[in-house]
């Protein structure tokens, strides 16, 4: 028994499977797509497409060709291009369906084989026929056309990108144009590659690769404006909470810096809260309400407030006399361990009162150096009927000496007024003051230490060299004619009042601190006194800077309006 290969079928003969694959099977035989012919085998009709459709054939390998080098080599493109040229074939194979000759079981030999030469004669003398009853040349001219359209629709060259009406046109141009690359190899078509810089894609045009190109661009650049945008956004947000914080930080200085400006006009009384009346009044009240002083003594002490600042004479309520001549008697008796003392002329002490607790300590120490001076005949003509002033007249007279021309830079720093307010005042104001009275002195400034651990040794030094002008064959104890030394450091002053030099050889200043009250300096008037509360070594005097007034004499009117002229800019001795 014998099967069918091709639908399973079983004969008993080989004749009958002959005689089966004829009948059966020839419907379904290879058939050529360019001139209808069918019932041969696949090698024969091969044979026959080489032969009779040469320059068709030909044609379609070189475009197969360009094809496979302009879309790439990948399996993808292999299987489309197989499925397109199958659906290329069915197209055709239903198109020559209805007219193709049959090959009957008559026609064969009696062995039942088909000869080449039987497919020559009589298959070819058929196909003739065939294209002889038709007469219709449109007929061939319509396949290809569906053929080219199918394959490549719209038709576009591949060389130069052209595009034609349709795939004839698009033919003879590729024939006409392009002759010289059909005959190319294919490993020269390399040489008309264009590879995409930014995907690597294949081009065989470089007008196709630069529309290519462009659409990256735009895309980038479309991305960049969207970039763009959101940067521009981000800055913007950025710049605004950069102007916020130096808003609210430049606020915060300001209010810091107000602060900081509110405090320093507390401190040295330009707050507008009264002056020294205000204060001792408000200051009395006070301890009236706290059971310390009584109604009849706050009366009492008012009214001699009052008259004091009438008549702009310092009551004397703070001052102790005599405490000089006391210090003379104490280190002619006692001191063993002075070597040489030297002591200013008389001068008194001044204390703070409840009117200037805290502010008034250069007014006070101008009143000691005033009550030595007025002690002292060299300065009568000068000082001629004055008496110590009271704190507000001080104001007031150092304000008329502004007034004058003194000291405008300082002037100006204080708003060019004292009274009614509780101004510090310093090294300056006591100079401008002074020297408004005809007064001789100097500003001397140390500005910086001048030794080990933030001492001011050479500051001693001088005060012993304006003091002691003959140390050798002095007697132990030496009452100078000079005025005491106004003394000046960062927030308060006080007054020298003489210096000692010690054994072993190291100096002591004595000084009068107007911080200390009236009590504690009456004690020095005692026999059994102690001046240690008096005394200042090296090692005491630590501040940064130190400034003196010391008086040197009386000037004249000339020499008056000189000074006058050179406080325009306001310029002190430093040492060192």
């Amino acid at each position: 028994m014998l099967s069918c290969d091709i639908c399973g079928e079983t004969v008993s003969s080989e004749p009958d499977m002959k005689a089966h694959l004829l009948i059966v099977h020839m419907e379904n035989e290879v058939m050529c797509p360019l001139c209808k012919l069918s019932g041969v085998n696949y090698d024969e009709m091969c044979f026959h497409i080489e032969a009779a459709h040469f320059e068709q054939n030909e044609l379609e390998r070189n475009f197969k060709r360009i094809n496979t080098v302009q879309y790439g080599t990948s399996e993808n493109r292999k299987d489309s291009s197989l499925q397109c040229r199958a659906d290329i074939n069915s197209s055709v194979h239903s198109a020559c369906a209805s007219n193709q000759p049959k090959i009957s079981a008559e026609s064969l030999p009696k062995d039942g084989t088909l000869k080449h030469k039987d497919f020559y004669s009589e298959n070819v003398t058929e196909s003739r026929k065939f294209l002889k009853s038709t007469e219709k040349q449109s007929d061939r001219t319509k396949i290809k056309e569906s053929i080219y359209e199918t394959m490549y629709s719209p038709p576009e060259c591949p060389f130069c990108g052209k595009i034609e009406d349709n795939s004839q046109d698009m033919e003879t141009h590729v024939k006409t144009k392009h002759a010289d690359l059909l005959d190319t190899p294919l490993e020269d078509c390399n040489q008309l590659l264009y590879d995409c810089p930014m995907c690597g894609l294949i081009c065989t045009n470089y007008h196709i690769l630069q529309e290519h190109v462009d659409l990256h661009l735009e895309e980038s650049s479309f991305g960049q404006g969207v970039d763009r945008v959101q940067c521009s956004r981000d800055l913007e947000l950025a710049q605004q909470l950069q102007q916020e914080e130096d808003r609210k930080r430049r606020s915060e200085e300001s209010r810091q810096e107000m602060e900081e400006f509110q405090k320093l006009q507390r401190q040295y009384g330009l707050d507008n809260s009264g002056g020294y009346k205000q204060q001792q009044l408000r200051n009395m009240e006070i301890e009236v309400n706290r059971g310390r002083m009584h109604p009849s003594e706050f009366h009492r002490r008012k009214a001699d407030m009052m008259e004091s600042l009438a008549i702009g004479i310092d009551d004397g309520k703070t001052k102790t006399s005599g405490i000089t001549e006391a210090l003379y008697r104490y280190y002619q008796n006692a001191a063993t361990d002075v070597r040489r003392v030297w002591l200013s002329a008389g001068v008194d002490h001044f204390h703070s009162s409840f009117g200037d607790k805290g502010w008034g300590c250069g007014y006070r120490n101008f009143q000691m150096l005033l009550s030595s001076l007025l002690q002292n005949d060299a300065y009568d003509d000068s000082l001629k009927g004055m008496s110590v002033p009271c704190i507000p007249k001080i104001q007031s007279m150092i304000e008329d000496a502004w007034k004058e021309g003194f000291d405008p830079q300082g002037a100006s720093q204080l708003n060019n007024r004292l009274q009614g307010t509780k101004a510090w005042i310093g090294a300056c104001e006591i100079y401008t003051l002074l020297t408004s009275l005809r007064i001789k002195c100097r500003i001397v400034d140390f500005h910086k230490s001048t030794g080990p651990l933030g001492t001011h040794p050479r500051l001693f030094e001088w005060i012993l060299s304006y003091y002691a002008s003959e140390r050798e064959g002095s007697p132990k104890v030496v009452c100078t004619s000079k005025p005491p030394i106004y003394l000046q450091h960062q927030g308060h002053s006080r007054t020298v009042v003489g210096i000692e030099e010690r054994k072993n050889r190291t100096l002591c200043l004595l000084v009068f601190d107007p911080g200390c009250p009236s009590r504690e300096m009456q004690k020095l008037l005692k026999q059994d006194m102690e001046v240690k509360q008096l005394r200042k070594f090296v090692g005491n005097l630590k501040h940064k800077q130190y400034q003196i007034v010391a008086v040197e004499g009386v000037l004249s009117s000339e020499e008056k309006i000189a000074r006058r002229q050179a406080s325009q800019v306001f310029t002190a001795e430093k040492i060192p």
